[in-house]
């Protein structure tokens, strides 16, 4: 009986372990560097837990491990590696990856990078030419679709809308907890003098990322970007 309980004992254990390893290894995340880029990839910023950025990511989340606020597109260039996005202080632009990196990095916020599956890939020319196209426009603050302005996520649906990559989906502003439009977006639109745009069409980081034409490529870690 002794001999019975030890091994079932190690056995416990020998399984604990194996447990932990495996949450440990589904909780790791693959680091990649500038070098492993390529045209456009999806670069997803980490959302922070206040102000505007908490507030997208409570009424978009999906998941507790990853949950985004913002993102843009890769275009590599013989001037350098860019990254094309839509941001809240310089509207629809063209911002080097050093300099886009290092901003995020102050606010501690990861960035993870995606990849449009093969079978998409050949969308990726004309979604670039599309979005540079659109550089220049002002941020929209409202999130109500329009052609003047433009938000992040919208701006990368409307880069590849040509081959359908993205599409769109009823905007939410509820808190999931208390099922009622989160207190933030109340004040948010209180102050634009302009009701919530519940259900109305529009996207978001959370929704972009968990496209089934895209592939996790790991998170970034910039290396000696000055050489470029």
């Amino acid at each position: 009986m002794a001999k019975f309980v030890k091994k079932t004992k190690v056995k416990n254990i020998f399984t604990l372990l194996l447990f932990v390893g495996f949450l440990f290894s589904c909780s790791s995340q693959k680091n990649i560097t500038h070098t492993q880029l390529q045209n456009g990839d999806l670069i997803f910023v980490e959302a922070k837990q206040e102000n505007l950025s908490g507030a997208i990511n409570r009424v978009t989340q999906k998941s507790k491990i990853e949950n985004f606020d913002h993102v843009g597109m890769i275009e590599i260039t013989s001037h350098g590696i860019f990254v094309l996005h839509a941001s809240t202080k310089l509207g629809s632009n063209k911002q080097l990856l050093e300099d886009f990196y290092t901003e995020n990095l102050k606010s501690h916020q990861d960035m993870v990078v995606y990849r449009l599956k093969k079978d998409y890939q050949n969308s990726i020319q004309s979604a670039i030419i599309k979005a540079n196209s659109m550089l220049g426009e002002p941020y929209n603050w409202s999130y109500v679709l329009n052609e003047e302005s433009y938000y992040c996520s919208d701006f990368i649906e409307r880069a590849f809308r040509e081959d359908t990559i993205f599409e769109h989906i009823p905007m939410n502003f509820k808190n999931p907890e208390t099922r009622q439009i989160d207190d933030f977006w109340v004040q948010f639109y209180k102050k634009l003098e302009m009701d919530v745009p519940q259900d109305q069409p529009g996207t978001n980081p959370n929704q972009l990322a968990s496209s089934d034409k895209l592939i996790k490529i790991g998170v970034l870690k910039v290396l000696k970007l000055s050489k470029y």
